[in-house]
């Protein structure tokens, strides 16, 4: 099928991708059809075609190629003691997520639509990223740095109450972001020290 004219692969395709993105997150995937996608790229709705096979396939990839982001710079982070690492967790899951809102909204709330296949694709990077916490946690248990009843639930909880930040934090607001991460850092950092206060950072 031709392309409408003026399209091209490499401009075209990121545009796709980019209204899809948008569109899923403000109205919800199964409110979103191809023709509004195409629409609000401003392409025949035919010409998706070209870019993507289905509207499962761009939601997929949207999600896989966020988790394979958050990935890569998680990896990124230094190394350390289990305290320090912690840290550089806390604020880098914030900032993160902080800067890409839609897709965090997508990656959270849309793993209901897809299917089977896609569903467990995406549940594995998920488990890779939250087994990098839970690393943190372990090592610090065995360090004698954390107390903790379960590193695997802490990190669940964890980041679950980091992802949190997105549903409430608005940049101009009240707090800068540096104040929120630091507000979050102070808050895991009680959850994980022994309750009689012995254990420093």
């Amino acid at each position: 099928m031709a392309r409408t004219a003026g399209s091209h692969s490499d401009v075209t395709g990121p545009r796709v991708r980019a209204a899809a993105l948008s569109l899923f997150a403000r109205h919800g995937y199964a409110a979103v059809s191809m023709r509004q996608i195409a629409r609000d790229v401003g392409v025949q709705a035919g010409a998706l075609y070209n870019y993507t096979p289905d509207k499962q396939t761009l939601l997929f990839e949207l999600m896989r190629d966020h988790m394979v982001e958050l990935l890569e710079a998680v990896d990124g982070l230094p190394a350390g003691p289990p305290m320090e690492r912690l840290e550089h967790f806390v604020r880098f899951h914030i900032a993160f997520h902080h800067d890409r809102p839609d897709a965090v909204f997508i990656a959270y709330m849309e793993l209901r639509n897809l299917d089977p296949d896609n569903f467990s694709e995406i549940e594995a990077l998920r488990s890779r990223y939250e087994a990098v916490l839970e690393s943190i946690f372990s090592d610090g248990v065995t360090a004698q740095a954390f107390e903790l009843r379960d590193a695997k639930v802490a990190a669940m909880a964890v980041i679950a109450m980091l992802t949190g930040v997105n549903t409430w934090f608005r940049a101009g607001g009240r707090l800068s972001l540096s104040a929120v991460q630091d507000h979050y850092w102070d808050m895991v950092h009680k959850m994980v020290v022994s309750a009689g206060g012995s254990i420093q950072p």
